[in-house]
């Protein structure tokens, strides 16, 4: 028995399933409340765990998204039975394609009630985009389902979906929650062979290059990339997703891709070697291919078989986690006493150091009503403080701030493109700032994507979030004017007009700015400079014919 309002209740279902997450260790989940998902979500705040509400479902599975990617700890979200799970399906999606571990606990109709209005096949919507679909199957499983499925989540990297029938949530449990000690997993080292291959190729090349993806990050391999790199003379480079990891090394390239500055892409493209540890070498990181150079030698190494040469041919594959293997290597290369200069010349650094993007030219086409977004871009890499977090949306923009905007290392951004969908970033820079509270949020949207996600800006104002956001304002959807603009097709169907964000801004208590010209960010610049609490929104009125380099690549094969 326990006591909850002052009233003694009877355990049920939903007090195991909250009290075994407990023990599991979640302190903090999202959601949005229904009937179906009330009882749980009480019952795990009374466990000690913070509950971060949302206006949208949609919002709160991007949340803990989020949340998870910068602690790498499993995010929880919590949804009421048919509507409530069918909201957070595009944000479920992203965070599939993104191997994000997250456990979505998701109330079900009871058995018997088969004319309920909210009744779907719930498990064959989740597993239709990927997601693990699991379920409580009663009082005496309680503990070893919900187990299980924080458990797949964390191990296998995927969202799992926990389904919590209402007839099981409310049934009696007499028993007790007894989690056996969960034995830790080591991570795979590579075998021999692969390694001994991988020293050949390493020996034979001149023009290394090292290019990390989100499997690094995640595997903790900063210090042995960069020594790898180091003992071969290896340019360093990163995928997006992994944007920051080499931060503050004179060796760091940038992205890859599209991305890439032109003189990135020149070394780039120059690499008899490219080594790539825990990035998929997508049609993103290589420009659909033509980035590497076909000559050259490509090794990939992963910890999962089936991402092995999946994107792009491989000549060397290696089963193995990023961090361990650049260990393996590393070893070997000081065993045997190799070393070289490689790329590491006074020449490629003046090349790097001239041909980044804060020093690239191009021809500044603001006016006194809009604003170039490269200029915004570039002037915002200068105000903003070292220590933040950068969160992008999807859509024209967002190379701008991807590619002039500095951050201190891979936990300073965040990228949820992998479903490619508008609409996620300001649901992401919260579950971002939840995550990093000690470093400022910087959310770049365009204004379609904001406007999608706009229920969530009460919430940045409620929960008192220190963020900045940024709505690269072209009153339009950019990528489709540009796509098809020079076709000749008729754009009124993406074309709006000009929407005043800051006024909204204000209705829910954040402080809004226009900016228009380069002396319109001052009001910015003092704002982060007295280091006020709260959110500031700057609606950035951008010239909407600038258009970025990436987009014609990324619109090859679709």
């Amino acid at each position: 028995m326990r006591w909850w309002r002052g009233s003694q209740v009877e355990r049920k279902v939903y007090d195991a399933v909250a009290e075994t997450l407990a023990y599991l260790g979640v302190k903090v989940f999202f959601g949005l409340i229904g009937s179906g998902n009330f009882h749980v979500s009480n019952a795990l705040c009374e466990w000690g765990a913070q509950f971060i509400p949302a206006r949208h479902e949609g919002g709160a599975i991007t949340m803990a998204d989020a949340w998870a990617r910068l602690t790498g700890l499993v995010g929880v979200c919590t949804v009421h039975q048919g509507p409530g799970l069918t909201n957070t399906m595009t944000g479920l999606t992203e965070a599939v394609k993104s191997r994000t571990p997250l456990l979505l606990l998701a109330a079900d109709t009871a058995g018997a009630a088969v004319r309920s209005n909210f009744k779907i096949d719930q498990e064959g919507l989740v597993r239709s985009v990927g997601a693990i679909a699991e379920r409580v199957h009663g009082p005496a499983t309680v503990v070893e389902d919900t187990v299980r499925a924080w458990w797949r989540a964390q191990v296998e990297r995927r969202p799992v979906v926990l389904m919590l029938p209402l007839d099981v949530q409310s049934a009696p449990f007499e028993g007790k929650v007894s989690i056996p000690p969960i034995a830790p997993i080591y991570p795979a080292r590579p075998s021999g062979e692969a390694v001994t291959r991988t020293l050949y190729a390493l020996e034979a090349a001149q023009r290394p290059l090292i290019i990390a993806g989100r499997g690094a990050v995640i595997s903790g391999a900063r210090d042995a990339l960069e020594a790898l790199g180091e003992q071969v003379g290896a340019l360093m480079a990163t995928s997006a997703a992994a944007n920051g990891l080499f931060a503050g090394n004179p060796w760091y390239v940038g992205i890859s891709g599209g991305f890439a500055s032109p003189a990135a892409a020149e070394l780039i493209a120059s690499a008899d070697l490219v080594l790539a540890f825990g990035a998929s070498l997508n049609m993103w990181t290589t420009r659909h291919g033509k980035l590497i150079n076909p000559g050259a030698t490509v090794v990939q190494v992963d910890h999962e078989p089936q991402a092995l040469g999946y994107h792009h041919r491989v000549d060397i594959a290696v089963l193995g986690d990023a961090r361990q293997t650049a260990l393996e290597l590393l070893r070997e290369l000081l065993g045997h006493d190799i070393s070289r200069q490689g790329w590491r010349t006074d020449e490629v650094a003046r090349k790097l150091a001239e041909g980044c993007w804060q020093r690239a030219p191009y021809e500044d086409r603001s006016s006194e009503l809009q604003i170039d977004p490269r200029t915004l871009s570039r002037a915002l890499d200068e105000m903003l403080p070292e220590e933040k977090v950068l969160v992008t949306d999807s859509g024209h923009f967002m190379g701008y701030p991807a590619m002039y905007i500095r951050v201190p290392d891979a936990q300073g951004f965040v990228f949820t493109q992998a479903y490619q969908s508008v609409g996620l970033g300001l649901a992401t820079a919260i579950g971002a700032a939840i995550a990093r509270p000690d470093r400022l949020t910087v959310a770049a949207l365009g204004d379609g994507g904001a406007l999608m996600g706009l229920s969530e800006l009460e919430t940045v104002a409620r929960l008192g979030l220190h963020m900045l956001i940024v709505i690269y304002n072209d009153s339009a959807y950019g990528a489709e004017v540009h796509h098809f603009g020079p076709e000749g097709a008729p754009l009124d169907i993406v074309r709006f007009p000009d929407f005043d964000f800051a006024p909204l801004a204000e209705a829910v208590g954040i402080r809004g700015v226009t900016v228009r010209k380069l002396e319109d960010l001052e009001t910015v610049g003092q704002w982060l400079e007295a280091e006020a609490e709260g959110a500031m929104l700057v609606d950035a009125k951008v010239v909407p014919d600038v258009v970025a380099e990436w987009l014609e690549e990324a619109f090859r094969g679709h």
